[in-house]
């Protein structure tokens, strides 16, 4: 009984509210931690003169190691960056965010999309990515209403979410998403929770991946320039992992036309600047959700096939 009751689409959809929150701190704090730990390995390296060394062949450059301890020493007298550290704040005037200031949406609407102390806009953003996660759990508990494998998917959907995000503001796509989402799905299939079968899964995982990596090297050798990042491949490895090899084809036509409608409206709104990189990623995600909630042979019969 409370099972079923946790697992309806309305409860579903306010613990999907709780999550969009939190994935908020993951967009805009995961892209930090990423370069600080760069920065680390960096400053590793410029302390490494045997290393230098081996790769280059030659003695290490007076000065190199002496920046490398000062950049470490910088590192360290920074506050801690994590997903639960330090509490949120105003970056406009330092204001800690109040629990009663960090319920979703409401308080948001609350406070007029605007900080209580400073009176300096909060982006639209944040409730967005709050009610989309909330709407694509409630959506998977009517798809999957009851079904612990309902959990499941409402995790695919925080990660594609969390992933469009951080792609959005950063063209990156970090491993330490695309990967566990491309084990978990594997996963899903190799213990038949999933109703797609081993096979499928990992034909659409290695699929997925080729796809894209031959489009890259074959644009790459014909102009020289990189037309999409390597964490595009691995993004649609996972996606293929998810829903299986059938859904590769209806993904990327999504992702190209839910691209193409963004596009535009960016470019007509004046928000698409020339020459202006948008990444793929978020479109890759929006085209893996519409093949998730509509189901593969609604998507195949809108494409007529």
């Amino acid at each position: 009984m409370m099972r079923q009751l946790l697992l309806q689409p309305w409860f579903l959809g306010i613990f999907g509210l709780l999550v969009g929150s939190f994935l908020n701190v993951v967009i805009h704090r995961l892209p930090r931690m990423m370069q600080r730990g760069w920065m680390e390995e960096a400053a590793a390296l410029l302390q490494d003169d045997e290393g230098w060394k081996s790769a280059t062949g030659q003695a290490q450059p007076a000065g190199l190691a002496e920046a490398g301890r000062k950049i470490d020493q910088a590192l360290e007298s920074l506050p801690a960056c994590t997903l639960v550290r330090p509490r949120s704040r105003c970056p406009h005037c330092g204001h800690l965010i109040r629990w009663y200031e960090n319920i979703p949406v409401l308080s948001w609407l609350a406070l007029r999309g605007r900080c209580s102390s400073c009176k300096a806009g909060i982006s639209w953003r944040y409730p967005f990515v709050e009610l989309l996660t909330g709407a694509g759990f409630a959506w998977v508990g009517m798809l999957h209403g009851g079904e612990p494998l309902a959990l499941l998917y409402c995790g695919l959907v925080a990660a594609l979410v969390a992933l469009a995000g951080i792609d959005w503001d950063t063209t990156l796509l970090p491993d330490s998403l695309n990967q566990p989402l491309l084990w978990a799905g594997l996963l899903v299939a190799g213990l038949g929770w999933g109703g797609i079968g081993l096979s499928n899964a990992l034909a659409g995982a290695v699929g997925g991946y080729l796809s894209l990596w031959s489009i890259y090297w074959l644009f790459k050798l014909t102009t020289g320039k990189d037309g999409m990042g390597q964490g595009d491949f691995k993004l649609l490895a996972a996606l293929g992992a998810w829903l299986g090899w059938q859904a590769l084809l209806p993904i990327v036509l999504m992702s190209s036309v839910i691209g193409a409608f963004v596009g535009i409206g960016l470019k007509v709104a004046g928000g698409l600047r020339e020459g202006r990189y948008v990444p793929f990623g978020p479109f890759l995600a929006g085209g893996g959700l519409v093949v998730l909630f509509a189901g593969l042979p609604r998507v195949l019969g809108w494409m007529g096939w």
